[in-house]
């Protein structure tokens, strides 16, 4: 992983402030972070038509005067829809890699819109990402909660580090899956298999017998999502770089 993860604090779905008309994942925010040298986290998922679109909700109703799932509308349609309290709409992948044009580490999570955490619907997007990715200069990682995605994304973007995000097993229990997988999956049972070099798991869950085991392993252990100095600083104890949101993070050295 590109020592630019390990070093500016990462700005949790760019550097947002609904008061500010910068809302979470817009181009506002992301060219925030990148002006304050700030690390950018951002969500990507699939239009109907296959583009990557950066949005984090699977529905528009929280963001957009919208209702319904965003996978079901097109890239072209849903490029038309504003985003709640700013004057711009919702981006694609490509407009927001333009904004950070490689100044900065740029985090991708790619989100599991199935909401299995299995292999359903898993391939077109992650190679869309690859695509868009292919002559992009700059840091750049992937990641997910989804195993599977980590593991298509080992395939079309081979040379992009890839990562798992996770949280303790009770973390999941909202997405249907048994508590054996639940325990699994917090436990970064997937690593090894999925081809892994990172993981992003919650500060709260932090430390656990594998993250601890992973770093001392020289793993890069990233961790979401700090609101606080505080909490930044209890984190740091355990995991080598934070993505946080809601403060003024430091910059340090």
């Amino acid at each position: 992983m590109p020592s630019a993860f390990l070093g500016p604090p990462i700005a949790h779905r760019g550097l947002h402030d609904r008061r500010g008309g910068r809302i979470e994942n817009s181009r506002a925010a992301v060219a925030a972070a990148v002006a304050a040298g700030y690390g950018v986290e951002i969500d990507v998922q699939a239009s109907a038509d296959g583009e990557a679109m950066v949005f984090h909700d699977s529905g528009l109703s929280r963001l957009t005067d919208e209702s319904g799932p965003l996978c079901e509308r097109r890239a072209d349609d849903l490029g038309r829809i504003g985003l709640k309290g700013a004057d711009e709409t919702i981006p694609t992948l490509s407009e927001i890699l333009a904004v950070v044009g490689g100044r900065v580490a740029l985090l991708i999570e790619v989100k599991d819109q199935g909401g299995r955490l299995d292999d359903t619907g898993v391939g077109p997007l992650e190679a869309r990402v690859a695509a868009l990715l292919t002559g992009y200069h700059g840091p750049v990682a992937l990641m997910s909660f989804n195993p599977a995605s980590v593991a298509a994304c080992a395939t079309t973007a081979a040379g992009v580090p890839r990562g798992l995000v996770a949280c303790s097993a009770s973390g999941f229990e909202g997405v249907g899956l048994t508590r054996a997988r639940r325990a699994a999956l917090a436990a970064l049972a997937d690593y090894a298999a999925v081809g892994a070099s990172f993981v992003s798991y919650s500060h709260r869950a932090l430390p656990t017998p594998e993250t601890a085991r992973l770093r001392a392993g020289g793993a890069p252990v990233l961790c979401w999502t700090v609101r606080s100095a505080a909490q930044e600083a209890a984190a740091r104890r355990h995991a080598d770089n934070v993505t946080f949101e809601g403060y003024p993070a430091a910059i340090r050295g």
